[in-house]
């Protein structure tokens, strides 16, 4: 808005003016700054679209994962940051065949990806995984509860 229209015209309202015209314009060029990467899009796709229960029993976690079709080789199970559980792979599209073509593509290919923070008891040295019929189970050992400190005596003397 232009504010000599409405007959306002000094050096403080149209240092203002431009102010508010340059903070326009950096709103403007802020938005492709703030724009998500490929990688994030593609790391949250990846994560959104692989479903995951989580069970807790008394001495373990256990994390269950559907992974139809896929080889262990193409699973990848780490632990980062001495807390967080990666769970990451691949399902590649099958070669096509001579003569074969696609009549309809409905399953999923391509990478996926999991992260779960781990508690404070579990215990990162103690994981084991398996897959089984399409199934990927990972299971982290609690580390066992802290004792509970013993009260100390304290010998009063006599002065």
């Amino acid at each position: 808005m232009d504010l000599r229209i409405m007959g306002l015209e000094s050096p403080l309202l149209s240092t203002l003016q431009h102010m508010m015209e340059l903070s326009e314009d950096s709103d403007k060029s802020s938005s492709s700054i703030n724009t998500p990467t490929r990688t994030y899009v593609r790391d949250a796709n990846a994560m959104a679209s692989t479903p995951a229960d989580v069970k807790e029993y008394p001495n373990s976690y256990v994390f269950v994962v559907d992974m139809p079709g896929l080889k262990s080789g193409d699973i990848k199970v780490q632990v980062e940051d001495d807390n967080v559980l990666l769970i990451t792979g691949e399902r590649k599209r099958e070669e096509e065949k001579e003569g074969a073509k696609y009549l309809r593509l409905e399953r999923r290919v391509g990478k996926f990806m999991r992260k779960f923070v781990l508690p404070e008891n579990a215990n990162t040295d103690s994981i084991s995984a398996v897959c089984q019929d399409g199934v990927l189970t990972v299971t982290v050992n609690k580390l066992p509860p802290p004792e509970p400190k013993k009260p100390k005596t304290i010998q009063v003397s006599i002065a």
